[in-house]
């Protein structure tokens, strides 16, 4: 144990003063530099930070416990972000930075109006402060009293020991959020992120040597050649992920959060230009793919070693780690957790501030607002939202089912109706303000009634997918009973250059690809075939399959070239217009 504490404070330690030395230069009294980190991020810093402010203890708790408890199908709520990161690269973020926006509800007030803006923003405040904050710091707390035992070490009941450890971990998280700004986020998310990866892996190498008695290939084989059926990712209607909700709730969840979700896009808002964006962006989505590895497969291999004799499913990983880690891992390993809820933690924090200042406060209480004034409310609020979430933090386990579904299931609120707003508003110039607003205080009645009054016996990520539909024909409906004067993109002069990276449609092939390969090795095509011969891995469809995908990559590259090509074109031609704007009013001006 001594050498686990040791271990685990050199990291943590050895992260917070690299943190300290890369930002001490940074200019944090401008809001540029406090809250986008200067607008200076490289696709290397973007990529660390979107991971470990995506992955947390609630993902290796909750998805681990899935595995365990009913199988691997929960791996889509990761791989299938692959898409939406490739959404965001290719659409979102052009638009975002061209317009040199700090959050994604300034675009909802060009689009719409203030009060669209203002709405969403609310909604997405009440979300981060009443759900996604507490269950990080819950999640977190519950891994580190299993594997450091904080019950019998202090002397203290298991309710007590989460009180603490939600309260070390608060106010540790906070500071960094508070004083360092997004710079010192960012940095602090790509060191824990290389040892995330790192100490990630290592769960299940150790695990399956544990389960081989010290031959990797035998515990290897155990777990593909028994009990199969955990590895099935294409989920039945009774897994927690069924196959066919990756077609409807399931893509407009991941495009909410990758796309329009504040604390996610914060970081590629900070972007040094278009092209360290995109990098950041699409090596987010291979580690997505690959994440899998670390956060679902220990829940399979925790099923064989206990075999089934763990009463939650949520303690599967906090066992396995504690279980097969070797002594001197333990500790590092514990403080890149810490690393990672740390970072969900304060990026949530530092968002949940941007958005009240820049939403609610600026525009409502004080247009004229210095950043001087700006930082300092931002460090109130950012500070007043800690204290409250380490005190609700603590409750969230009373709430029953598993960890990681119950968030799913809230988050539900806001997330359909951001983007079914955002999109719709994209992609038509007739929807109204009025129409957004009706559609995003509707979707919250009908969730509430179908999830939580009637409880429909139906998925609730397919609720999620049939209440896009909804939204979207509430918008269009309205539109067109009381149509306004349509919608017209402003030129405005990008704050950063907006050269796009050019090895994009090759990367973005790749990634769909290997999302897709992951899916087909992990079903009854793969793996979990039962036509498979004894000593074969696969199933003898296996191969026909990878032919098919690699066709279908061919053709989706020929897509992704003319899709950006004709983006790029576009780009271009605004470009031109503003430049040719900008003389015409500076000739007007000498004449």
């Amino acid at each position: 144990m001594g050498l686990t504490i040791v271990s685990f404070l050199f990291f943590t330690i050895l992260v917070a003063v690299i943190s300290w030395w890369k930002t001490k230069s940074e200019k944090l009294d401008t809001a540029d530099g406090y809250f986008l980190a200067g607008r200076g991020l490289s696709g290397m810093v973007i990529a660390g930070s979107m991971l470990l402010t995506n992955i947390s203890a609630e993902q290796m708790v909750g998805l681990s416990g899935q595995a365990y408890s009913r199988g691997i199908s929960g791996m889509a709520w990761e791989t299938t972000a692959a898409i939406a990161t490739i959404a965001l690269a290719m659409f979102f973020l052009p638009n975002y930075l061209k317009r040199g926006f700090t959050t994604m509800p300034q675009f909802l007030e060009e689009r719409y109006d203030s009060g669209t803006r203002k709405l969403v923003s609310i909604l997405l405040l009440i979300g981060y402060v009443l759900i996604s904050t507490p269950a990080a710091l819950y999640a977190g707390a519950v891994a580190f009293n299993q594997v450091f035992n904080l019950t019998d070490l202090l002397g203290v009941t298991y309710v007590q020991s989460i009180w603490i450890l939600v309260w070390v971990i608060g106010i540790i998280g906070s500071i960094y959020a508070i004083f360092g700004g997004l710079k010192a986020v960012a940095v602090s998310d790509t060191i824990n992120g290389i040892g995330l990866v790192v100490g990630g892996l290592a769960v299940p190498f150790f695990g399956l040597l544990y389960l081989g008695e010290g031959k990797l290939m035998t515990g290897l084989n155990q777990v593909i050649s028994t009990h199969t059926e955990k590895l099935n990712a294409v989920g039945t209607v009774t897994d927690p992920v069924p196959f066919g909700t990756l077609f409807t709730g399931m893509i407009f969840a991941n495009l909410f959060y990758w796309c329009t979700n504040q604390v996610l896009i914060q970081r590629t808002l900070g972007a040094a230009n278009l092209k360290e964006g995109q990098k950041g962006v699409l090596m987010s989505g291979f580690m997505k793919v690959l994440i899998p590895l670390i956060v679902s497969f220990p829940g399979v291999i925790a099923y064989h070693i206990f075999k089934g004799q763990l009463e939650m499913g949520d303690a599967a990983y906090p066992a396995l780690v504690s279980l097969v880690l070797p002594k001197y891992l333990t500790g590092f390993y514990c403080a890149v957790i810490f690393g990672a809820v740390l970072s969900t933690y304060n990026s949530l924090l530092n968002s949940a501030a941007t958005l009240f200042c820049f939403d609610i406060y600026k525009p409502v209480f004080n247009p004229n607002v210095n950043d001087e004034k700006l930082i300092k409310v931002a460090k109130m609020v950012a500070t007043f939202l800690a204290i409250f979430s380490m005190f609700v933090a603590p409750l969230t386990m009373y709430a029953e089912g598993g960890l990681f579904e119950v968030m799913r299931r809230f988050t539900g609120f806001f997330n359909i109706p951001t983007i079914a707003i955002v999109l719709v508003g994209f992609f038509s110039k007739k929807v109204t303000a009025l129409s957004a607003k009706v559609s995003v205080i509707g979707h919250i009645i009908l969730y509430t009634l179908l999830i939580f009054i009637l409880k429909v016996k139906i998925n609730y990520i397919h609720v999620m997918g049939i209440l896009f539909v909804i939204d979207a024909l509430i918008m269009f409906t309205i539109s067109a009973l009381k149509p306004e004067k349509s919608y017209e993109a402003k030129i405005l002069k990008p704050a950063v250059d907006m050269k796009p990276w050019k090895r994009f449609p090759e990367v973005a092939t790749l990634l769909l690809g290997l999302m897709v390969f992951t899916y087909i090795l992990l079903s009854p095509l793969g793996i979990v075939s039962v036509e498979k011969e004894i000593g074969d891995i696969v199933g003898p469809k296996f191969k026909y399959s990878i032919i098919i995908l690699l066709v279908g990559m061919a053709a989706v590259y020929s897509i992704f070239k003319k899709v950006i090509g004709s983006v790029h074109a576009k780009a271009e031609l605004e470009e031109e217009n503003r430049i040719s704007e900008e003389n015409e009013i500076l000739q007007v001006s000498i004449d």
